[in-house]
């Protein structure tokens, strides 16, 4: 094992599949001779050159059609947009041509792509490139989505998701750039539709998104270190296909379930989940799935209002207590 900061991790997938597959290719904005807007593609156009490392004019549709175009010819691009929010600029693109194409022709064509973006609250950076879109892509069929926490499941999902045939979005969080974990070395690929139980209880499951598994794990130590209380804490890394059994299997012992996302209320990949366990876990529930979610406001610049607009361990921990019928001291 060895200890490496997540956008290293993001770096070095990328480059152990363009050193495997000569077909691995990157587009983006100012990804090669800028080394990226978060230095993820450090030092790759160097090693690969210009032909495989792409800089591109800033047009997110062009962008991803060519990223299209070119996984139907048989190549497996990886494209970076800039942050989320801009994604909405190739939603045509990414909806109505990458996630449809094998289903329009019959399966005869594949489209193994994979778009790259960062996204996220906690930089300042406003309500144009900070916030948490991941329920937009898991409402479409054709598209996978991953959303990774770890530089570990960084790495091995980007590495997955590189050799799938089917359009994957890459979903990494600002804030993890700079956070270590431990990566084991040579070989490492984690599977989709497999979700990681960060820490075992027993009173409460707690399922975290993105960055959120992260707060949930420290909220989860808090818990038991204040209140008693033994929470399980599930990672699903990927939302489609998402591990609902691991979530089901963590609800039978607890009984309770709380959801926590940075994304908006309305919609959102926590009313996805909550609705699953209550379909196929209400026998087991004590009480109401309960979500933790964003504020439902365009992201403030404000350094104080930001940090208002998602959640925190303050915001878990109070979720959990009143699940558990049990008041938050004041």
């Amino acid at each position: 094992m060895s200890e490496i900061r997540y956008r290293e991790a993001v770096g070095r997938a990328l480059r152990e599949e363009m050193l495997r597959d000569e077909n691995v290719f990157l587009m983006g904005e100012d990804i090669g001779v800028f080394d990226g807007a978060f230095k993820v593609t450090e030092g790759l156009m160097d090693e690969f050159g210009e032909k495989r490392v792409r800089d591109t004019p800033i047009s997110e549709n062009s962008i991803v059609g060519m990223g299209v175009g070119s996984a139907m010819l048989g190549l497996r691009p990886v494209v970076e947009l800039m942050t989320i929010n801009f994604s909405l600029l190739a939603m045509d693109q990414i909806v109505n041509h990458a996630a449809h194409i094998r289903y329009m022709f019959g399966g005869r064509v594949s489209v193994p792509l994979v778009i790259r973006m960062p996204q996220g609250a906690g930089n300042q950076l406003g309500p144009t490139h900070s916030h948490c879109f991941e329920a937009l892509y898991l409402h479409v069929p054709g598209l996978l989505v991953a959303v990774p926490s770890t530089p570990a499941d960084a790495l091995g999902l980007l590495k997955s998701a590189i050799r799938d045939d089917n359009p994957v979005i890459f979903i990494e969080h600002e804030t993890l750039y700079q956070e270590k974990g431990e990566v084991p070395e040579g070989e490492h690929l984690v599977p989709f539709g497999k979700a990681a139980v960060r820490r075992e209880g027993t009173d409460v499951t707690i399922v975290g998104i993105s960055r959120m598994a992260r707060t949930a794990e420290r909220a989860a130590q808090i818990l038991e270190d204040e209140h008693g209380v033994s929470a399980e804490v599930i990672d699903p890394r990927t939302l489609r296909p998402l591990d609902l059994d691991t979530i089901l299997t963590s609800l039978k012992k607890t009984n309770h379930c709380i959801v926590v996302e940075e994304g908006w209320p309305h919609g959102g990949v926590g009313a996805n989940i909550a609705a699953l366990v209550q379909e196929h876990g209400f026998d087991d529930l004590d009480g109401p799935v309960l979500r933790v979610t964003g504020a439902d406001v365009p992201m403030p610049y404000s350094k104080s209002l930001e940090h208002l607009a998602y959640p925190h361990e303050p915001q878990v921990i109070e979720a959990v207590l009143a699940s558990l019928g049990r008041k938050a001291p004041a």
